[in-house]
């Protein structure tokens, strides 16, 4: 049972780190710092909106129109920040792991 939710706390926290790349390249995108004309870029960009829009999707229908700025990773990293929280403190013991 340890190593279960040792893998599902990676699996969000690699989870995170996808979305903090996602948001890094897409600045890099909007400021002209890297070229989408290259193969590596556009495959790299597409397969991280197709892994991050997802869950980003519904989270952008119940924000209001801020005028271009989009604070929907933000809300989906403390999300999932939250949820590793309450795996590693209240789901986890409810099975007798207490340390993983």
């Amino acid at each position: 049972m340890n190593a279960l939710f040792t893998l599902l706390d990676s699996l969000l926290g690699f989870y995170a780190l996808l979305l903090i790349i996602s948001v890094i390249m897409s600045w890099l995108v909007a400021f002209g710092v890297i070229n989408t004309q290259q193969q590596f870029v556009r495959s790299v960009l597409h397969f991280l909106h197709a892994v991050t829009e997802p869950a980003l999707r519904p989270i952008r229908r119940f924000l209001p129109n801020m005028g271009g700025v989009d604070i929907s990773p933000i809300i989906l990293w403390f999300v999932i920040y939250a949820l590793r929280i309450l795996l590693k403190h209240d789901i986890a013991p409810l099975f007798g792991v207490h340390v993983y």
